[in-house]
């Protein structure tokens, strides 16, 4: 039984084929550190408690932004653990992505400080309205087209993986959890898309509302994990 259970854990695993960084994921880590530079470096020490309020309120929104820029990283450096491409393709791709995560990284700092600190933003002194009612609809079409982007671009890059299946050896398992990411990325660029549908079809004045779009993930992300565990169960379990 113990035997069993070990083949059954080395049979459903992924290998890593790349343990070393390459010269283009150095760059990479180095693209999503100078990304995390760019979200923090305008915080300035506060001179007064209203000053320490605003900057507390911007921590907020550096957490949310730190969190999706390391979700990107996390996703990116998989990627290449598991596969090892290096190839032109993969580069260009990957490439494209950090080009992505530099430009969104201040239309993603914007947003959520938005969302954490209020339209009625307070700047050494000054209050400033960040953004008109007649502008919140570009606002969302900005960041639903770049959750798009990204993903699709992971998309690509997964079922670039899978034309190289055969070269470098993936076992069945493998290729089924690679279709089964491919599927995944695929699934969030149809829930950007859908953000972008629903902004368009709101009412003026209530387009904001259609971010609420993006709570839907953890109920998809459920149910695709949980129909393609038991697919990946039926398909792959060690009995006897």
């Amino acid at each position: 039984m113990v035997r069993q259970k070990a083949a059954k854990l080395k049979k459903n695993t992924i290998r890593w084929r790349s343990h070393e960084p390459t010269r283009l994921e150095t760059f990479s880590d180095a693209v999503f550190a100078f990304a995390v530079t760019l979200v923090i470096v305008s915080l300035e020490v506060p001179k007064t408690f209203g000053e320490l309020f605003e900057t507390m309120k911007g921590f907020l929104a550096f957490g949310a932004c730190f969190g999706i820029l390391f979700l990107i990283w996390n996703s990116q450096n998989i990627f290449f653990r598991r596969y090892g491409l290096a190839d032109a393709w993969t580069t260009a791709l990957n490439g494209f992505l950090l080009f992505l995560v530099l430009t969104y990284t201040y239309p993603l700092k914007f947003l959520f400080t938005l969302v954490f600190s209020g339209n009625d933003l307070i700047d050494h002194g000054n209050h400033i309205t960040m953004i008109l009612d007649d502008q919140v609809p570009t606002l969302m079409y900005v960041y639903d087209t770049g959750y798009m982007l990204i993903y699709l671009l992971f998309y690509l890059m997964y079922r670039h993986a899978i034309k190289y299946a055969e070269k470098i050896e993936l076992t069945p398992f493998e290729l089924f959890e690679t279709r089964s990411q491919m599927f995944l990325n695929l699934i969030n660029v149809f829930i950007g898309l859908l953000g972008i549908v629903i902004t368009i079809v709101l009412p003026s004045g209530l387009k904001g509302a259609s971010g609420y779009t993006y709570m839907l993930i953890p109920l998809v992300y459920f149910i695709f994990f949980s129909r393609r565990a038991k697919k990946s169960k039926r398909l792959f379990e060690v009995t006897g």
